[in-house]
């Protein structure tokens, strides 16, 4: 006689062979589908000659990327960014220790490398000099005096989620850094976090423009009203897509996103590939006076470097307007990245990477006698203390970086950032992906990853035997050669000669000289 507890148990054991059943059918259902469609089909190639097989090198094609991150490559191979990079950038946020052992992972041998010249007598701790703030437009009604080296680059609002720029803006405040706005204009989330913003101002004008897309003074002076709006950075080109405008795919355009924009929601937002009323440098210098007329705060512009002859004969234009309408910084992007959608073509083969383009915007600011008045920021994939000491050592005044501070915010490399479907809700505005990103606790490793990153360039600079990160010059630096021999930078990028007729206005632009620059180092 079967008891109740045994008929519940052949019950349940009949239930689930019928749902396995099922399963199996529905199974075997879908592969009969699948190859019938793909036996059907004339526009792929290998789904016709492989039915349902075919399909798995989609799969594979599209993990393949997940699992060479995870378990293939080494520490030192991934682009854009290895594992090494990352993971200083995570232990900095989290403010974890960040020192090695066994030895450097990094191959010092191949050509381009650079290397920093340790001096015999380092700069003892109490030698060192905290960082010093920068004044940058000292022609303006409104001069800002930078407070940090190190800063967070253009990201917009829209390409970011909100949590991401309340992190952001809440970080940067608690770092003393500043914070790009990026294209998209100014939110109520860059603020919220009471930071200093660069308002960035694309070449769609986000923002700032009337109903025709032109630029608007009346916006313009609304945005400047904003204390913490320090800067106005005129965007000329990125380093993701040189010669291409901004591109925010439709999804992404919510309706608050096209309010602060001031275009239709829903829809793909794609700026000009220039600013239509700037076709010189003479206009370009137009335009950057108008702003800085009605704002009352100093403005530059951002660019990846191509052509250069432009640069000369902007300085030129300087000088016979007067010193008083030069862009009061440049920021030179490297060709080589971005964090947003761009087409291949773009971000891989056009612009000058950083490391070539930073020393030649540098010598020829300096070779017209310009250098004090214009500040230079360098930006593009400098993400570790190493990059960004380069930076300063070739001619950088600041360092700004986009992915540097996604790192840490948590951003996994998944690639996903012109999709709305970021894992980790940095760039997505899907509600469900947000709610992993805290920006209470996120703001915090942003302010961590800041700081460490500062302290890191000083321990650099003090091995070199300065007080301060900004007396490091070229002749801090070896570059390995294809030989496997080093020479110093300066040999490799000599300064030029100021031009004559530009010596006494350098002369008089030249801040005091340092009156201490580090132990003797010969």
């Amino acid at each position: 006689m079967n008891t109740p507890s045994h008929d519940f148990v052949m019950t349940g054991l009949q239930i689930l062979s019928t749902l396995f059943v099922s399963a199996v059918g529905l199974a075997v259902l879908a592969v009969i589908i699948l190859f019938i469609l793909d036996i059907s089909q004339t526009k792929d190639a290998v789904r016709k000659n492989y039915p349902v097989l075919g399909r798995f090198r989609y799969l594979f094609s599209m993990l393949g990327e997940f699992f060479r991150q995870y378990f293939f490559a080494m520490d030192r191979e991934e682009m854009p960014f290895n594992r090494a990079e990352r993971e200083w950038v995570s232990r900095a946020a989290k403010n974890h220790d960040n020192t090695v052992a066994f030895g450097s992972t990094k191959n010092l041998t191949p050509a381009g490398t650079a290397i920093f010249v340790n001096c015999p007598f380092p700069t003892l701790n109490e030698d060192a000099v905290e960082m010093q703030p920068v004044e940058i437009g000292p022609y303006c009604k409104q001069p800002y005096n930078a407070p940090s080296f190190f800063n967070i680059s253009a990201m917009s609002y829209g390409a970011l989620s909100t949590p991401a720029v309340l992190a952001l803006s809440n970080g940067a405040r608690m770092a003393d850094c500043w914070m790009n706005t990026g294209e998209g204009g100014l939110s109520p989330h860059h603020l919220a976090g009471g930071a200093d913003i660069v308002m960035q101002i694309g070449t769609a004008k986000y923002g700032v423009r009337n109903e025709k897309g032109d630029l608007c003074d009346h916006k313009l002076k609304e945005i400047a009203a904003h204390e913490q709006v320090r800067m106005f950075e005129l965007k000329m080109s990125q380093g993701a897509k040189p010669g291409k405008g901004g591109i925010l795919p439709g999804v992404k355009v919510t309706p608050e996103i096209a309010t602060i924009r001031g275009i239709p929601a829903g829809v793909d937002s794609i700026s000009p590939n220039r600013h239509p009323e700037i076709n010189s440098p003479g206009e370009m210098l137009d335009v950057i006076n108008r702003i800085r007329d009605v704002t009352g705060k100093p403005v530059g512009f951002k660019a990846v470097i191509g052509s250069f002859g432009w640069l000369e004969k902007l300085c030129e234009l300087i000088h016979e307007r007067g010193i008083e309408s030069a862009p009061d910084f440049i920021t030179v992007d490297s060709g080589d990245g971005g964090t947003g959608a761009a087409p291949m073509p773009l971000m891989d083969n056009v612009g000058l990477v950083v490391k070539e383009s930073l020393p030649l915007v540098s010598d020829i600011l300096y070779k017209y006698g310009l250098r004090d008045r214009i500040r230079l920021i360098a930006s593009g994939k400098l993400v570790t203390p190493s990059e960004v000491s380069w930076a300063i050592a070739s001619g950088a005044d600041f360092v700004n970086s986009a992915r540097g501070f996604m790192f840490s915010l948590g951003c996994i490399q998944a690639l996903k950032c012109n999709k709305n479907t970021c894992p980790t809700g940095i760039t997505t505005h899907n509600k469900r992906l947000q709610k992993g990103l805290n920006p209470e606790d996120k703001a915090t490793k942003v302010a961590n990853y800041c700081r460490n990153m500062v302290h890191e360039v000083q321990v650099i600079s003090h091995s070199c035997g300065v007080s301060r990160p900004r007396l490091m010059g070229r002749k801090h630096i070896r570059i390995v050669q294809n030989n496997g021999r080093s020479i110093p930078m300066d040999e490799l990028y000599p300064r030029p000669n100021i031009l004559p007729k530009y010596k006494d206005i350098a002369t008089s632009l030249a801040s005091e000289p340092d009156k201490k620059h580090g132990s003797y180092c010969g």
